[in-house]
């Protein structure tokens, strides 16, 4: 085997330097070619590249150890929660307008026509009692007239019944709403009688929401609930470019995510549909944040990184 040649940096100027080996002694010294300064080295005792571990100590500068480079997520996961916390919170002040403008005084007509289901299909019923409630509260009843119609005027805002008999058929009950920030079908509804039987009675809602505060009482929780998303996200976007913010950032876009779930699971996805739409996209901003926020947590093994 033939000498070896090794490669170094001169501690004095950091120049490189080459040199071939001698079988001996242990230690050799050769001159840099830029300062002159003789520099020691030790006869490697293996094959390469083992030896490149058997220089000296604390004659060559160390180098830093090698990282795989990595993309840092924290600013794009930090905008991202401070884009949801802002909506979240325009959200939470939409459904607040919305509860306040249905609680306020209105008048409404409900009208309708009452079909019965008989061999040859459905026909008009003439003479079927009709009773309105609104809220719980009687409002007023009539009867059908020719072609089996109804009609109610000045009918205040809130949850509207309608219980529907006659002779011969099961009671009816239809669930509808009216206000100024939900309503739903009032006008020219269709109510279809079944034959008088055990299980005759029917119920038809078109509205989950029973009287006008139950949608109040869902409209404020809903808007509390979105609030505090906004103020969670928000710290989260301040807390994740701190050192060890990867789980305020997974606390917080999780918190963003739910904000739709809020939504849906108070029924109020169908009844403001632009708070809806707000809500979806803040959600969608917490699904990216999360994904980010997640990733880079894992990367680092759950350790803090220094300041």
């Amino acid at each position: 085997m033939g000498s070896p040649t090794v490669t170094m940096r001169c501690p004095s100027c950091g120049q490189e330097l080459r040199a071939v080996l001698a079988p001996a002694p242990p230690t050799q010294w050769f001159p840099c070619p830029s300062c002159h300064v003789p520099v020691p080295v030790a006869v490697p005792r293996d094959l390469p590249p083992l030896y490149s571990w058997e220089i000296l100590p604390g004659l060559y500068p160390h180098h830093p150890p090698l990282r795989p480079p990595r993309w840092r997520a924290t600013p794009v996961v930090s905008i991202a929660l401070a884009f949801a916390a802002a909506l979240a919170a325009i959200s939470a002040g939409l459904l607040g307008y919305e509860g306040y403008a249905a609680s306020e005084p209105a008048q409404y007509v409900v009208s309708g026509t009452v079909f019965e289901d008989s061999q040859g299909g459905l026909v008009p019923t003439v003479g079927a009692h009709v009773v309105l409630s609104v809220d719980g509260s009687f409002v007023g009843s009539t009867a059908t007239g020719p072609g089996g119609t109804f009609g109610f005027a000045h009918v205040p805002a809130g949850g509207i019944e309608l219980n529907v008999t006659a002779p011969g058929f099961g009671p009816t009950t239809v669930y509808t709403f009216a206000s100024k920030s939900y309503s739903t079908q009032t006008r020219g509804l269709e109510i279809t009688l079944e034959p008088a039987g055990p299980n005759g009675s029917s119920v038809n809602a078109l509205t989950p929401f029973g009287d006008l505060e139950t949608l109040l009482a869902y409209v404020g929780g809903a808007a509390v609930l979105l609030g505090t998303a906004a103020v969670v996200a928000g710290i989260a976007s301040i807390a994740v470019r701190r050192p060890g913010g990867g789980v305020p950032g997974v606390i917080g876009a999780g918190a963003a995510v739910a904000v739709p779930a809020v939504l849906i699971f108070l029924s109020l996805g169908t009844a403001f549909q632009d708070v809806t739409i707000v809500a979806g996209v803040v959600g969608s901003a917490g699904a990216f944040a999360l994904v980010l926020a997640s990733a880079d947590l894992a990367s680092r093994g759950g350790a803090s990184e220094p300041a």
